[in-house]
């Protein structure tokens, strides 16, 4: 799959939530999705500053889409439905471009384990992580 098809397909099942808030895949890192939104009245928070719910969607999209590419491959119609999530804030997100990426630390039969950063301008500087845990079913037979 080349890199355009598999950012339309990551694009597809993002849910409304995340086209309304501007998210778009950015570009793809080490064959997982770059997720971004850019800064605005959407997903302000105090004055110049991102609120934290928008930085809480745009990591848990990262999450899934990281999943969602890993699993593709080997069982494409998987379910997949979190569980638990943890948040960190490290830093206040400003009025700049913001990055998500997520990383699978663990995938078994039924459960996965996600880990996601957000940054602005430097992802050795993320301004907040996620580590989300996720139920995997097959789709029901009918």
């Amino acid at each position: 799959m080349t890199t355009d098809t598999e950012m339309a397909a990551i694009l597809g099942f993002m849910p409304p939530f995340a086209r309304e808030m501007g998210m778009t895949v950015d570009h793809m890192q080490g064959g997982l999705p770059v997720i971004a939104f850019d800064y605005g009245p959407h997903v302000m928070g105090r004055p110049g500053f991102l609120h934290g719910g928008a930085m809480s969607g745009l990591m848990e999209i990262a999450a899934i889409a990281a999943l969602r590419v890993t699993v593709a491959a080997e069982e494409p119609a998987v379910r997949i439905k979190p569980v638990n999530i943890t948040i960190n804030f490290m830093r206040g997100g400003r009025e700049a471009r913001t990055y998500a990426l997520g990383e699978v630390t663990r995938i078994g039969r039924r459960v996965a384990n996600v880990e996601a950063k957000a940054w602005q301008d430097d992802p050795a500087k993320p301004i907040a992580t996620v580590f989300m845990n996720f139920l995997l079913s097959s789709p029901k037979q009918v």
